[in-house]
This record gives structure tokens, sequence and C-alpha cells, in this order.
């Protein structure tokens, strides 16, 4: 099966997820994320060829995302004390069932999650050596899941590639001997390998761990019931950007599992984790226009959205296709270069910019004061990492179900954000 067509953005729109955009922002205000679950349930659907499907909840954790992911079939992964909560709140069930619907995966445990996993009976996917043996302190007997770094690693950015040896992820490759013999001495069996080099790699790096995976498990043995071929499959974001070929990517994958399962004379389940594949293409982010300047050539356009918002353009540069919602409602205009920024006080507060924090104008139609930007495929790494900079509230988060709207995290109010805080007396 080829890889899906080019992707195609408009720059005018009037609604997102078959909602009108300037509804949406009068009802609930800006700045606004919107969720439609049906691409997320689309998501996990593309996927089912894989016998697991393990949303890597970190990309999008709103109880409502979690909760299409359940009902879709999908199962979660956690990162966190939190993220384990969050999983149980949505309805996820803790155990060791095949498969289990809740893993931890993680490099640490700090004091609260060794806790929750031992409380909870949650599996986990150890990515330090030491964690094996904390967790045997705590929970002897139990089988284990080992997270091996294959020494190289790949993604959009080096500040998303998670493997190699610049990466603080997973286990040393060469140190996987030493870990079974910790596994050993703890009474846990090592179940399953999981490998994962980075986010939005290309095929022909996915495809390189397949051969990593193989020779990993070969040298653990028939231990293994299970191996995760991780996450990082890409997104389109740029106009031309195509989608990753899944059946390719299923069928190299399927091959290292077949190859294992003969080896052990037993089957092997085969795992994906997808994160930012079910939900980014889900999401966008409404903001209005509250000026427009002319800044020597530059003509900016400054929304009530920034960085505290939505983080990946000054994090990486990344690029998020983006398009005018005329508040009159009109559907198309004439385009000019302008730069678009947020409101924070801090210059990297750009979202047309690329790595290195060098500006970039984009075309975009002619607008003013009261108009919409819409910034698209902005379901990933958004809501999850906003901050409350410059004491700016969390914004809102809407989801679209069924042409139904719901209201799935309210915007939070100033009280919200000095709750907690006290003056010493």
């Amino acid at each position: 099966m080829p890889a899906a067509a080019a992707s195609k953005f408009p720059l005018t729109v009037t609604e997102v997820a078959g909602q009108p955009v300037v509804e949406l922002a009068k009802k609930f205000g800006t700045p606004l994320f919107v969720y439609d679950a049906e691409i997320v349930a689309e998501r996990v659907a593309d996927l089912a060829v894989f016998d697991v499907v393990r949303y890597a909840q970190k990309a999008c954790s709103n109880l409502a995302i979690l909760d299409v992911v359940r009902r879709s079939g999908g199962v979660v992964d956690a990162v966190s004390a939190g993220e384990i909560q969050r999983a149980l709140a949505a309805g996820f069930k803790p155990g060791f069932a095949e498969p289990p619907q809740i893993v931890y995966t993680a490099d640490i445990f700090d004091r609260e999650t060794l806790e929750l996993v031992a409380k909870h009976e949650i599996p986990v996917n150890c990515g330090s050596p030491d964690m094996i043996d904390q967790y045997g302190a705590v929970c002897p007997g139990r089988g284990i899941t080992l997270r091996i770094n294959p020494g190289f690693g790949h993604g959009h950015s080096q500040k998303t590639n998670t493997g190699g040896q610049q990466s603080k992820h997973g286990i040393w490759h060469s140190q996987l001997a030493d870990c079974v013999e910790r596994a050993k001495r703890s009474k846990l069996s090592i179940a399953g390998l999981h490998m994962h080099i980075g986010s939005g790699t290309d095929m022909e790096h996915l495809s390189q761990v397949c051969g990593a995976m193989e020779a990993a498990a070969l040298s653990v043995g028939s231990s293994i019931h299970s191996i995760s071929a991780g996450g990082g499959l890409p997104t389109p974001y740029r106009e031309g950007d195509k989608k990753v070929d899944i059946a390719a990517y299923y069928e190299l994958w399927n091959g290292v599992r077949e190859r294992l399962a003969a080896a052990f004379g037993h089957p092997v389940s085969l795992e994906i984790e997808p994160g930012r594949y079910l939900s980014a293409e889900a999401g966008s982010l409404i903001a209005e226009i509250r000026a427009v300047k002319k800044m020597g050539d530059n003509l900016f356009y400054v929304v009530d959205a920034g960085f505290n918002n939505l983080a990946r353009p000054i994090l990486y540069g990344a690029y998020h296709p983006m398009a005018v919602a005329y508040a009159s409602g009109k559907s198309e205009g004439a385009t000019q270069p302008v730069i678009v920024g947020g409101p924070l006080c801090e210059s990297g507060d750009i979202f047309t910019q690329e790595d290195g924090g060098y500006v970039r104008s984009r075309d975009l139609p002619v607008a003013a004061i009261g108009d919409y930007v819409v910034i698209g495929v902005a379901g990933a790494y958004g809501a999850v990492m906003g901050s409350n900079y410059n004491s700016k509230p969390l914004a809102a988060e809407v989801m679209v179900e069924k042409g139904k709207v719901h209201l799935v995290r309210e915007r939070q109010t100033f009280a919200d954000i000095i709750r907690g805080e006290h003056i010493p007396k």
C-alpha cells in the first residue's frame, strides 16, 4: 500500500472540526484548543494491524482524549505518577492482563511512582538498570519489559532524538546482559523489549530499529513474549508532507516478530506506541488577532496565544500550518507576508520561526484586529506543555464528537493560578 497523499492546508477557514470558528471563539473565548474526536479514532484504526496500539499520552493527556483512545480499542503508556492517575481516571484498568491497559515507561522511579506501580500492579518498562534493582526490591517475582537504547537515534529535531549516546533514554544496548543478570537476582522476568529512537523519524531510520530489536530479543531469550516498535511516526505539518506507509512499516516489524516467535517456540505480541500520530492532526489552536503592527519591513499579526499555549515553535522551530478565520465569516482574502507572534514579554514568542530562533514570514490572508488565526496540527505537545508564564491562564479545551461540542477543560482563572501560593506572615 503506498503512502498517503501529500497533505494540503488551506489559508482561510470558517470551521474547525465541523464547527464555526467564530462561534467557538465567542462561546469559549480564546486561546482555545479544539479537538476532533473522529480523527483520534481514525488514527487508532489506522494502526489496527498491530496487536496492541499503546497511546503515548504525554502527547495530549486530556481525559477526553484518553477516553476516545480507550473506546477506540487503544491502551495507554504513562511516564509519571500523574499520567498513571490520569489513565485510571479515564477508565483504563490496572493489572497484568494481556495486553496490560496501563504501562509505566520511564528512566527513573521517583518515590511516588514506585509506590503507585507497586500498589496498583502497573507493569513497568525499565529505561535504566537502576530501575530494575529498585523495582525488584519492592515487587520481586513480577515481569518487566526493558526499553533499549540501540546506540542510534533520529528525529525531526535533535531535541526529539531519543537514541544514541547523547540521549538519556533507555538502557544502553551493551548493558543488556548485565540487566538480565540484575533481573535474575531480583527474581524478575524480562517479558518484553521496547525501542523508540525519536519523534518524526523517517522510514529508513525506523526500519533500522528492527535489526537491533531482533538481536536484543534473541540475546535475552524465550522469556520475551512482546516487542514494542515504539512511536515516532511522522505527522504531516507542511504542504506536501506525506503520511507514513503503515502497511510497509508493519511488514518490517511483523517479519521480526515472526522470526522471534519461531526461535522461541511461542507467539510474540507486536506493539506500537504512537503519541503525536494519534492526536496531532485532531487538534487546532484558535487565537484572536489583537494587533497588526508594521516593524520596519515586517508586518506582524500579534495574537492572544503564545508559547505558553504552544511551545513547539520556540522549542525547536517546529512548523505549524496556519489559516485566517474572518470574524465576518468570509471565506477568502488576498495574502501578504506576515510574522505571527504571541503576547508574551519574550522575543522568542513567535510562531513563524525556524530551528535556531530564526524568524520567518508566512504568506497569510490580509486580516484585521478581531479576526482569528487558526494554528493547525496542534493536538500534540500543545496544551500538555502549557504554562503560566507571564501569569497567563491555561487555555480552555473543547472536543467535538458526533457534531456535539463539549468543554473538556475549563479555562484557568487567576484564582487557579495562585492557588497554593502563600505570602509569609
